[in-house]
């Protein structure tokens, strides 16, 4: 079919992205494309085909599939197709079919790069990659090992205290680290001398050993500079060692901090770390939209919001928790108060309610039931005042079932391990999330790593479980559109919670189930199953895909936030421009396709 040059540059003209480009640029575009004509049933590329370039859909309709032949899209007039190949090295991703008789427009390779260069719109349109984070120096998104002080001073414990005196005023540093055989035994900081030396009027030949801080609070070098502070303001330290494998790295102190100050979601955790009830609390964890609709603007990426965000959940917890033993006198055994959901994955937004549990040690007893349970409830309460509403499944703390000695989790883990029906599965969904909080952290080390290994070890547990992940889909529809909810107080919206997030979250679970990942974050989990779980490639799309749908959430519950509106997960397709929803859509399809792999058993291996 002959095409006039003409008609060529009026139809790219109603076509994004071209429809930016200066008519001088247009003129000197068309003559470049080809004109194809295609027979319905034709392949125009295959899976793994060396593209000739990127197509256009003049008139006509072509069936995407992907790597399982499952169609992913159905495209007609204006849809450009054979991008993500072309940028990931110039082999199809995808294969392609015209269902009817169908024109395309080709532009060659060669063109399109040019064209990629030379257009920065161009460039942003097609290229679906998340950029390279900026180099800036800022706190909340800069790792301590660049921050922190490597090689520390370090001493014996039987250094006397004017010996550690003497090695600070020499090396002009305010804290010593006390070692032996590289491991860390404490610190000795100028406080430490001040309080608990010189005004106890203690002889200068003491050893730092009986006035040093014993077991310090450290962190991995992996941290991000907000963990130091929000440490920091939280306990009421200025010095932090960085440990990793039980070996000293560094160390970071307050005044490392002075150039990457994140005062805002800084003085929120100060302020709950010091506040005597959960209503002192509540006003504080009100700020919390505020804050999104500040790291929002402030350009940070959704997994540094989140993890702010969940950091004062994460205080408030620890500070109830702190609270209620004050009320009802220490606890009779060892306990640790874990998160799950969210929180558990430090993917708090401005919408978020709670789920929790309790491991106490195997020493309790049923007469202890009664301390633990006002615990629970104090804590759960208090939480739901802060607006972490309770739980509508009930899984919480406060819930007995919920609330048991490590060798009944140890016996929960197995049976749903050992038949995993459905309840199993959504339980197991749930706990697989589990992190930490508050209390004893042996009482999950062991436990984590157990159930890690007997649960992948299980090939009929991990089926059910990659067939449970498989239950939340991609809002997509055939025909180059989205599935949005057809009735109800959300009608014509997507749900950006089940249908966007939900998804990758699902599959990163499964992913860390088949590799033994430790992490609970969904980020953390797609980055270590790039390792050997699923391919570079197809972890590399799938991030690449989260971090788009994930951001968009987190602006939409911003953009309702400025309008004075309760932030939720719906969003209309048609509060985004053009250029926002392809790339929404897109990113839809990768997920959709890594969900295809994974219940094809092949986890985009190959």
């Amino acid at each position: 079919m002959p095409i006039s040059e003409i008609e060529l540059i009026r139809f790219l003209s109603s076509v994004h992205p071209y429809d930016s480009l200066e008519q001088a640029r247009l003129r000197d575009l068309a003559p470049r494309f080809q004109v194809l004509s295609v027979q319905a049933g034709h392949q125009i590329y295959g899976l793994e085909d060396e593209l000739a370039g990127l197509y256009l859909v003049h008139h006509g309709e072509v069936e995407v599939s992907d790597a399982n032949g499952m169609a992913v899209s159905i495209l007609g007039p204006r849809n450009s197709f054979g991008e993500r190949g072309l940028i990931r090295g110039g082999r199809a991703v995808t294969s392609a079919v015209a269902t009817l008789e169908t024109v395309l427009l080709l532009l060659p390779r060669a063109a399109f790069d040019a064209l990629m260069l030379a257009e920065p719109k161009v460039a942003r349109f097609f290229d679906r990659r998340r950029p390279e984070p900026q180099s800036q120096n800022r706190l909340t998104t800069t790792r301590v090992e660049s921050i922190m002080a490597a090689n520390p001073v370090t001493c014996s414990a039987g250094l006397t205290c004017q010996g550690a005196a003497q090695l600070m005023r020499d090396h002009c540093i305010s804290s010593v680290c006390i070692t032996e055989d590289d491991g860390l035994l404490g610190i000795l900081t100028t406080r430490d001398l001040t309080e608990k030396h010189l005004a106890q009027g203690l002889p200068l030949s003491t050893p730092v050993s009986q006035v040093m801080t014993r077991d310090p609070l450290t962190l991995p070098p992996s941290a991000i500079g907000s963990d130091v502070l929000h440490a920091m303001m939280e306990c009421h330290i200025g010095h932090i060692p960085i440990v990793q494998n039980g070996e000293l790295l560094g160390i970071i102190t307050q005044t490392d901090l002075t150039r990457f100050q994140a005062v805002s979601s800084a003085e929120l955790v100060a302020a709950v770390a010091r506040a005597s009830s959960a209503k002192d609390m509540a006003r504080v964890s009100a700020e919390i939209p505020r804050l999104l609709v500040q790291l929002v603007a402030g350009g940070n990426r959704h997994e540094v919001v989140t993890r702010l965000i969940t950091d004062i959940a994460d205080t408030a917890t620890r500070r109830l928790l702190s609270l209620a033993e004050a009320k009802l006198g220490p606890a009779p055994v060892p306990y640790l108060w874990l998160a799950c959901g969210s929180q558990g994955r430090q993917e708090q937004t401005g919408v978020s309610d709670q789920d929790n549990c309790l491991i106490l040690s195997d020493q309790a007893q049923p007469a202890h039931d009664a301390y633990f349970a006002a615990l629970a409830q104090f804590v759960c309460d208090g939480l739901n005042t802060c607006g972490y509403v309770h739980c509508p499944g009930d899984m919480m703390a406060s819930n007995p079932r919920w609330r048991q000695p490590l060798r009944i989790w140890r016996e929960y883990f197995a049976g749903w391990i050992r038949k995993p029906g459905p309840e199993a599965q959504m339980l197991a969904s749930v706990m697989f999330d589990l992190r930490p909080i508050g209390g004893d952290k042996t009482l999950f080390e062991g436990l984590q790593a157990q159930v890690l290994a007997s649960a992948s070890a299980n090939s009929i547990f991990t089926a059910h479980m990659t067939s449970n992940a498989l239950k939340h889909t991609p809002p997509l529809g055939l025909l180059r559109g989205f599935a949005t909810i057809r009735s109800g107080e959300h009608r014509n919206t997507l749900d950006m919670k089940h249908n966007g997030v939900v998804p990758v979250t699902d599959l990163g679970r499964i992913y860390a189930l088949q590799a033994r990942i430790k992490a609970v974050n969904t980020r953390a989990r797609l980055e270590a199953a790039a390792a050997g779980a699923i391919s570079p490639s197809g972890a590399r799309d799938l991030i690449d895909a989260y971090d788009l749908i994930a951001q968009t959430r987190l602006e939409h519950q911003a953009q309702l936030v400025r309008a004075a509106q309760v932030p939720d997960n719906y969003l209309a397709p048609s509060d985004l421009s053009d250029f926002e929803r392809s790339h929404l859509r897109d990113a839809f399809v990768v997920v959709k396709t890594m969900q295809s792999a994974l219940g094809h058993g092949t986890s985009m291996l190959s």
